[in-house]
């Protein structure tokens, strides 16, 4: 069994993908913002060229072929934790101006790499294991010439006549899942046993702390796809604020993160409709420092009266949400306060079916008071099965 699932090839994980919506390196932010409001997708590939050009060529040449590629990908959290920044809370229509490269040139190099459809199984999860996000796969295109030549004309997923999808760590470990009993015993020990518990490198803010020092740790979440613990005096587990909840807000976010503290932001970004008194204290505060251009960014952006909701196409990796462990609301994008938790006694097996069923790429182990000892990733659970996999193969 465990040779069949290796001879697998990543094209099998890509039936019924979608192909990447996709934007140009030479695009600005404000494109990238207006893309990502258009398009409903939570993230948006980035090509290194035109695709107004040579990308969408149904005859690309050779070096056509090798200068287009995905370089990166965006989402909302990038634009926000962009925006958030004081000089560009001061002047948000120049900072919608700038490149889009700005939102890739704080991540690290190889979170997107490109891989053939025949590569097997164990070339996508060793590629992931060195780093990577995403894997960027040719989807198989039954199109004519002629039907490529009309298809590009208007189509923005075509690059080098080719259409494209992406495959994630979630990916993986639901695909695994599905042959789980090739692994025993090991689904069935403990994640403590299993020592995938990272107790040292994940995110922590207090409480009462303002929330723009989480920023940085926001932006390491979104390359780490983990979230940013929310802790009381105690160092007890309250919330978290998860770059997946704030994929669903609006780019006006960044004025709350600007002014409030982390447990005042994690109860903003709960709701759909912010309460009344947290959206009046956003903008008095603005005004105190003399923000005005954010607080017209606010008015203009959605009369500050809701936050947007995008919608999850069903191969997005980044499923950081929660529900249910603490506590929350009902809101139509799972609370902050709904953190999915486990225990140190809790099995592979039992945090990998609560991670899928939630759309999570992390779970917090806390201890049976609500201490938190760390966290489990989908790249540690993909990293113990690997091992796994090479003693049985």
């Amino acid at each position: 069994m465990a040779v069949s699932i290796l001879s697998h090839e990543v094209s099998d994980l890509c039936l019924g993908k979608p192909a990447l919506s996709s934007l140009s390196a030479s695009a600005t932010v404000g494109d990238a913002l207006s893309a990502l409001k258009r398009s409903g997708d939570l993230f948006l590939s980035v090509w290194s060229c035109d695709r107004l050009h040579h990308c969408n060529s149904p005859r690309p040449d050779k070096v056509d072929f090798e200068e287009c590629k995905c370089v990166g990908k965006v989402c909302l959290v990038d634009v926000i934790c962009f925006l958030s920044g004081e000089d560009n809370l001061k002047n948000p229509g120049k900072a919608l101006q700038e490149p889009v490269s700005v939102l890739l040139n704080s991540k690290v190099p190889g979170l997107v790499r490109h891989l053939e459809p025949h590569a097997n199984l164990l070339d996508a999860i060793d590629v992931i294991l060195g780093g990577a996000q995403n894997l960027v796969i040719p989807l198989h295109n039954p199109f004519t010439r002629k039907k490529l030549l009309s298809k590009s004309a208007a189509n923005s997923t075509l690059h080098n006549s080719r259409e494209y999808c992406w495959l994630a760590q979630e990916d993986i470990i639901r695909y695994l899942l599905n042959s789980i009993g090739v692994f025993s015993p090991t689904p069935n020990h403990t994640i403590e046993s299993l020592d995938i518990i990272d107790s040292e490198s994940f995110f922590t803010v207090h409480y009462d702390d303002p929330a723009y020092s989480a920023l940085p740790l926001i932006s390491q979440s979104l390359i780490k796809q983990t979230s940013v613990a929310i802790l009381d005096t105690d160092g007890k587990l309250v919330g978290e604020i998860s770059p997946f909840t704030l994929n669903f807000c609006d780019a006006t976010v960044a004025a709350a993160i600007a002014t409030l503290s982390a447990g005042e932001l994690m109860a903003y970004i709960d709701f759909r409709d912010p309460p009344e008194d947290l959206l009046r204290l956003v903008k008095d505060r603005l005004e105190e420092r003399n923000l005005g251009p954010a607080l017209d960014l606010i008015e203009e952006e959605s009369g500050i009266s809701s936050l947007s909701s995008y919608s999850s196409s069903s191969d997005e990796e980044f499923g950081m949400g929660r529900s249910g462990g603490i506590a929350g609301n009902s809101a139509g994008v799972r609370s902050t306060a709904q953190t999915i938790v486990c225990y140190p006694w809790s099995s592979l097996v039992a945090v990998m079916i609560q991670a899928l069923s939630h759309r999570v790429s992390c779970t917090w182990v806390i201890e049976e008071d609500g201490t938190l000892v760390g966290v489990v990733t989908f790249a540690g659970m993909i990293k113990v099965l690997r091992e796994r996999l090479k003693s049985t193969a």
